[in-house]
């Protein structure tokens, strides 16, 4: 079996990171693959290094690129350009192709997304709502859930020390994601951070990654000593483990597997109760859940939880005895068994 992955995505996001940590874990299982990757991706020095894998970089129109293909079993897509080219390879080379859905962004109902979700032999969501948001196009669809993984990035102990010196005294609340204000929703812990600045003082917010709205959010947050910018860094686990809270307060999200890492260092998690959020996140069980667009919610869930250790102890206590299921070598092996039945159809 040769299964050829297709991510045409311009940079490296949570779909990005979750193809490459499925295409590690076949790779360990012995499976040889091909990754058809825009020309200049980062995936490919991502993946570069991966045993029995191909890489193959291509520019656009990618639909010359079909030859590319010769000798592959099943495609792959994980995301939207990507599933134009596998359908198009369905329809021209006869190839069965899935597709992993990431976001619950409402999809155009169209003939062209119908037939491409139709004609997959399976649609992999990783949560209910955007199982929902696939079947309002394509009843017919075969969709899976299969959950995000957590990744096996380490973290360096030392520098957690670091940045906890560096806010000496201060009660870290933080958040990682791409700062895409109309996804993420950082405007709102800005709101939070502007209300507490005054009444809570050692309450110190840090926003770790970058974005298109960076400067858009750095102007909002003009002025607040309780809020730092630290921009992309290289491992974000390093800071996770420094926080002693982590808020994520989306407008929508698809799950959100950056909570899988949370999960894993015993931080605390704050969340809007939007989107797969719920899959993983059950209230006051093994975290809190807000309601979305409400700067008032995150305060007072922030104070709440400042105040009471022992809380904040049992939620990521609770957290971290359930995170082994959403491990990498599990969300490998609920793909494997899904290629395994569509090889045995086609025999």
């Amino acid at each position: 079996m040769l299964i050829t992955h297709l991510n045409f995505a311009k940079g490296f996001r949570g779909g990005e990171r979750q193809t490459q940590l499925l295409i590690e874990q076949l790779a360990q299982q012995g499976y040889q693959q091909r990754l058809l990757v825009r020309k200049g991706s980062k995936l490919t020095k991502r993946c570069k290094d991966v045993t029995h894998l191909e890489i193959i970089e291509i520019a656009k129109p990618y639909i010359l690129s079909m030859l590319k293909l010769k000798g592959t079993t099943l495609l792959h897509a994980h995301e939207t350009k990507a599933l134009q080219f596998a359908y198009a390879a369905h329809l021209l080379l006869g190839l069965p192709y899935i597709v992993t859905r990431r976001v619950d962004n409402p999809i155009r109902n169209n003939r062209l997304n119908q037939a491409m979700y139709r004609s997959a032999r399976y649609v992999v969501a990783l949560s209910q709502a955007i199982k929902n948001e696939i079947l309002q196009v394509s009843a017919l669809a075969h969709v899976k859930i299969i959950p995000s993984a957590y990744t096996d990035t380490s973290m360096n102990e030392a520098v957690s020390q670091k940045i906890k010196a560096r806010f000496k005294n201060k009660f870290l609340v933080g958040h990682v994601g791409a700062l895409d204000d109309r996804h993420k929703g950082q405007s709102f812990l800005i709101e939070a951070a502007k209300k507490l600045q005054k009444s809570h003082p050692d309450i110190h917010f840090i926003l770790v990654g970058g974005g298109s709205d960076e400067a858009m959010l750095k102007a909002e947050a003009k002025g607040l000593d309780n809020i730092t910018f630290e921009g992309f860094v290289n491992n974000v686990n390093d800071y996770i483990n420094a926080f002693d809270l982590f808020v994520f307060p989306s407008r929508n999200e698809g799950l959100g597997s950056i909570l899988f890492d949370v999960m894993r260092l015993n931080v605390p998690i704050v969340a809007s109760n939007v989107g797969g959020i719920p899959d993983i996140i059950e209230d006051d069980v093994n975290g809190v859940l807000i309601p979305p667009l409400e700067s008032d919610a995150i305060v007072e869930s922030v104070i709440t939880l400042y105040d009471d250790t022992q809380t904040r102890l049992r939620l990521s206590s609770s957290a971290r005895e359930h995170v082994e299921d959403y491990a990498p070598q599990a969300m490998a092996e609920r793909y494997i068994r899904l290629y395994q039945e569509i090889m045995h159809e086609q025999d």
